[in-house]
């Protein structure tokens, strides 16, 4: 995970590109970065599954589809005991294939996150002389009262943070299991 200062200006790029939020007064917003080391395809067939988050996030215990995969698309998750939720109601706002972007937006639920909206991005990049991931997820949410919006962010990138390294462990985990070769072989 990169503070915000010491982005590349690949990074900054992506950010201005995709992750831009605009809050409101009583809203925080963040974002996190993760290098995974495994190919873009294998990190967006986990990522793209809006009907299978369990796929990765650890809080995540069951997860019921509503529809076809598409825009508009809502799911409901159980959230595993040890966090202040057991429910939570998400509608899929963008899936882009071609540009490996999925924006999801919390509509309700048993939980304190009111108005989340949350867009996770992929990149290709080459890590150590093999294919790998650069995943940026970025997101903004109402700050609870009785919260700061310190508190609410630190919470949130908490959260995040989790997903993230599940992510790259499941997604490192499966890249070995289908090593692929260096892009320059020695």
């Amino acid at each position: 995970m990169n503070a915000i200062g010491g982005l590349s200006g690949v990074e900054k790029e992506y950010i201005k590109k995709h992750h831009s939020h605009d809050p409101a007064e009583n809203q925080c917003t963040s974002l996190l970065i993760k290098h995974i080391r495994a190919p873009l395809p294998l990190v967006w067939s986990l990522v793209r599954r809006f009907d299978q988050p369990e796929k990765y996030k650890p809080f995540v215990s069951r997860c019921i589809s509503q529809g076809n995969l598409e825009i508009g698309s809502l799911r409901e998750v159980d959230v595993r005991s040890g966090l202040p939720a057991t429910t939570s109601t998400e509608r899929l706002e963008l899936l882009n294939d071609e540009d490996h972007i999925l924006c999801v937006r919390i509509v309700g639920g048993d939980h304190r996150l009111r108005n989340y909206s949350s867009i996770i991005s992929l990149h290709p990049e080459v890590i150590d002389g093999r294919p790998g991931t650069l995943v940026i997820e970025s997101f903004v949410v109402d700050v609870p009262e009785g919260n700061t919006k310190d508190e609410t962010c630190y919470f949130v990138e908490a959260l995040i943070k989790c997903n993230l390294k599940s992510l790259a462990d499941v997604s490192e985990r499966l890249a070995v299991q289908d090593m692929t070769e260096p892009i320059n072989p020695m």
